[in-house]
């Protein structure tokens, strides 16, 4: 059996929780290391459980306390060679190109990140205690973003959020998952006549910003033909966006597509609090 539950999840940071019986493991770290330690301790878990940190991409709402983190706790990180040289380049304001490749070359780059850092080939699986891990790519304006498939025995859930556009080869990466943590950013027609930059606009909704409350149904309506039994709506936009716009904008698309909305399991990811476990099998 898998657990998942969004710590946090939104434009203003994002760290999400997935255990099964022997493995904890956090997704991101974009929120600050006491908000997350303390998530964590409202869910009876122990910062110390944590097995490793998986990196999806290197903006500031996904990385933002991943050096306190990892400094205080010791926990692996996992991340690509990229990112890493992003992440690592910000903090020293140097950027160094590293020779490493796959999960099982860590390194220790030095004080900052006193923990082990492994490097992991998006496309190529690994594991982590008893979870196996596939990390797939994501159209998103960053170095090497990735979501990711992650299987404990017969079971598969998915994380995909920061997607610029969805396409055939998302879907067939997250086709035949049990639960997705799917990202639903925004709704096209706020983005337009809000605040923003006229520059920020055209980054959200290009096909390398984020998805939108529409696509999102759409893309549930056809993994529901795969097996999908839970969907939480993530990453929401403060701006653009609400949780009940969201919830109600993919069901109408879910209903508009002859889908049973009683056969899956729809929930929306918080800004500020952890969600309810989920549990898969």
């Amino acid at each position: 059996m898998l657990k998942f539950c969004s710590l946090y999840s939104g434009s203003s940071g994002n760290c999400l929780l997935v255990q099964s019986d022997k493995t904890k493991i956090l997704i991101d770290a974009g929120v600050s290391c006491r908000r997350i330690t303390n998530a964590l301790a409202s869910l009876g878990v122990d910062i110390t459980e944590i097995d490793a940190i998986l990196i999806t991409h290197e903006h500031s709402d996904h990385v933002s306390s991943l050096p306190v983190l990892s400094k205080k706790f010791n926990i692996p990180i996992y991340t690509t060679v990229k990112t890493w040289d992003v992440i690592i380049g910000t903090i020293t304001g140097k950027h160094k190109y590293h020779s490493y490749v796959g999960a099982d070359d860590p390194v220790r780059p030095g004080s900052a990140y006193p923990s082990s850092i492994h490097f992991f080939n998006i496309g190529k699986e690994f594991e982590i205690g008893d979870l196996k891990i596939k990390p797939f790519e994501i159209p998103h304006d960053a170095i090497e973003p990735c979501g990711f498939n992650i299987f404990n025995h017969d079971t598969k859930i998915s994380i995909a959020t920061d997607i610029g556009h969805m396409n055939s080869t998302l879907i067939k990466h997250l086709k035949n998952s049990s639960f997705v943590f799917l990202e639903a950013n925004h709704d096209p027609a706020i983005v337009k006549y809000c605040n923003y930059p006229y520059f920020l606009k055209k980054r959200i909704l290009s096909k390398h910003g984020h998805l939108c409350n529409d696509i999102a149904g759409q893309t549930i309506s056809e993994l529901s033909k795969h097996g999908l039994k839970h969907v939480m709506l993530g990453h929401l936009s403060k701006e653009n966006n609400f949780p009940e716009l969201a919830y109600n904008t993919v069901t109408e698309v879910l209903s508009l597509n002859n889908i049973n909305l009683n056969s899956i399991n729809l929930s929306v990811a918080s800004r500020t609090e952890p969600s309810e476990f989920i549990e898969v099998s």
